[in-house]
C-alpha cells in the first residue's frame, strides 16, 4: 500500500526538521524555505501545485517572518493560499498551523495571539482545519534555540506528536 502524501509548506520552522524521520508512515514532501513571508508562499503557490500532484493532508506554518519585519497584516495573504489550496486539491485536508510564540523583544505575546485570533475562524471560513500549537510550545527556553525563533529538536518532537495526534482525529472523524 503506498503511503499518504503529506505535503509541508512554510518557512525555516519547516524547512529546518526532518519531518519524514519523525512521520515514516506518511511520504513527506517538506516545501518549507528559510525566510519564506506569506507573501513569498503565495507567489510560489502555482508552481508546487504544478510540481505536487494530490497530497492526502497539506500542513502551512508560515506568518512568523512577516511578524520579524513587523508586517501584521498578512492573514488575508494567509486565507488566498489556503483558498488557492483548497481549489487546486477539493479532497485535500489543509491543517493551518497556529503562529508559535517566539522570544523577540519587539514581538509582543499580545500581538501573536491577537493574530492567532483571526486566524483560527479565517481557516473555519476557507474550509481548513486550525492546529493550535501556540498554547502547546511555551515561550521556555527549552523550546528555543538562541535567536529566539527557531525550535530546540525537544520542541519538533512535541509539534510532530500534536500534528500526528490532530492528523489520527482527522482520520477518525472522516
Amino acid at each position: 500500500m503506498a503511503k499518504e502524501t503529506f505535503l509541508f509548506l512554510g518557512d525555516s520552522l519547516i524547512a529546518d526538521f526532518d519531518w519524514q524521520k519523525r512521520m515514516n508512515h506518511f511520504k513527506i514532501l517538506n516545501y518549507g524555505l528559510a525566510g519564506e513571508t506569506t507573501q513569498g508562499l503565495l507567489n510560489r503557490i502555482p508552481s508546487i501545485t504544478k510540481e505536487v500532484d494530490n497530497p492526502g493532508l497539506i500542513l502551512l506554518m508560515v506568518g512568523t517572518n512577516n511578524l520579524i519585519i513587523e508586517d501584521y497584516s498578512f492573514v488575508s495573504d494567509l486565507q488566498e493560499i489556503i483558498v488557492q489550496l483548497t481549489s487546486r486539491y477539493p479532497a485535500t485536508e489543509v491543517i493551518t498551523n497556529s503562529l508559535l510564540p517566539c522570544q523577540l523583544p519587539w514581538i509582543k505575546t499580545e500581538a501573536l495571539e491577537r493574530i492567532n485570533k483571526q486566524i483560527e475562524p479565517m481557516t473555519q471560513q476557507t474550509g481548513s482545519c486550525y492546529l493550535d500549537m501556540y498554547s502547546k510550545i511555551k515561550p521556555n527556553p527549552e523550546y528555543f534555540q538562541g535567536d529566539g525563533v527557531h525550535l530546540t529538536p525537544k520542541a519538533y518532537d512535541l509539534w510532530a506528536k500534536c500534528i500526528l495526534e490532530f492528523v489520527s482525529f482527522l482520520i477518525e472523524d472522516d
